[in-house]
């Protein structure tokens, strides 16, 4: 029998914001992605990285000022890095643990590059807050460089683009690895966003939204499901209000109209329905579910969470 194919996107809940949260958080999330494993899925796992890479954007920049001689880490770089530290404690936690079950699968991490639009609309309207808080004086240097900056509490921030994934470099890699029955760690933080120069690649100053990069890798996989574990058991109309309500399921359509109403917040919930309309409606039969992590095998069987198809 063939397996299921899914790709399961893992949110801030899975990975905690420091190293210490990490390392405690990953073994958790390990014995959800174990429950998949163990129900003969064959399985793709992406993962959030703001907290990570803004950690290491800042910490390479407060580098770079101390010591003259070295320059300072671009986006895409920290990035890179992020992606290599989560992999490294995710794939170990889920070796860990499906070993403690006896099941013997590799775990391998692929750093993956995500190709967008150099003419995207969000290189020209930068959205994603990131690094250490800046005087005024350093802020100016910044937009010197050409970058962007944007006032916050304390001072002012590196603000940058959030462009759309539009193909995965090591899509064969990965898939590959995935038809021999390997766990595959890809896409962390939405991938490395870079632009095609020719034979080039080079990395770009942006941020790739997670959900829509682990959405494009589910369709480039086509696989049969996209899971998207948050820290919500659901998802809601009027999110927060007293006549708030929850959605079992949804279908395209609907889905489509509460987007244009504005029913889902910006930056955390609509990425995710975004991801799950355009996965949804490529094929017949795919399923989307969103749901809380500790539901994921509950959520794999369409027992749990908001189902979208």
């Amino acid at each position: 029998m063939k397996k299921k194919k899914v790709v399961v996107a893992l949110g801030h809940k899975a990975l905690g914001a420091t190293l210490p949260e990490q390392q405690s958080a990953v073994r958790h999330a390990a014995k959800a992605i174990a429950d998949l494993v163990e129900a003969d899925c064959q399985v793709v796992i992406s993962h959030s990285n703001a907290p990570q890479v803004g950690m290491i954007h800042t910490a390479m920049n407060e580098f770079g000022k101390q010591h003259p001689g070295y320059t300072f880490a671009p986006m895409s770089v920290c990035s890179a890095m992020s992606q290599g530290y989560i992999g490294y404690d995710l794939q170990n936690a889920i070796r860990e643990e499906l070993l403690n079950r006896g099941i013997s699968c590799p775990v391998a991490t692929i750093l993956t590059q995500v190709v967008v639009n150099p003419y995207d609309d969000s290189f020209y309207k930068p959205v994603k807050i990131i690094g250490r808080v800046m005087t005024r004086e350093e802020a100016d240097a910044e937009e010197e460089k050409g970058n962007y900056v944007v006032k916050t509490e304390g001072g002012y921030r590196r603000i940058v683009s959030a462009p759309k994934p539009e193909d995965i470099v090591e899509i064969e890699a990965i898939r590959t690895l995935s038809d021999a029955g390997q766990v595959v760690i890809a896409c962390g933080g939405g991938g490395i966003p870079v632009l095609r120069q020719g034979n080039r690649l080079k990395g770009a100053s942006a941020v790739i939204e997670k959900d829509l990069a682990s959405g494009r890798l589910a369709e480039l996989l086509d696989a049969d499901m996209l899971l998207l574990l948050t820290g919500e058991k659901k998802l809601y109309l009027n999110y927060g209000k007293e006549n708030s309500q929850p959605l079992d399921t949804l279908s395209v359509e609907k889905a489509r109209t509460y987007i244009a109403e504005g029913q889902f917040q910006e930056g955390s919930i609509l990425p995710k329905v975004v991801a799950a309309v355009s996965f949804v409606s490529g094929k017949p039969g795919r399923v989307t579910v969103i749901a809380d992590l500790d539901d994921a095998k509950a959520a794999m069987e369409e027992k749990a969470g908001t189902i979208i198809r």
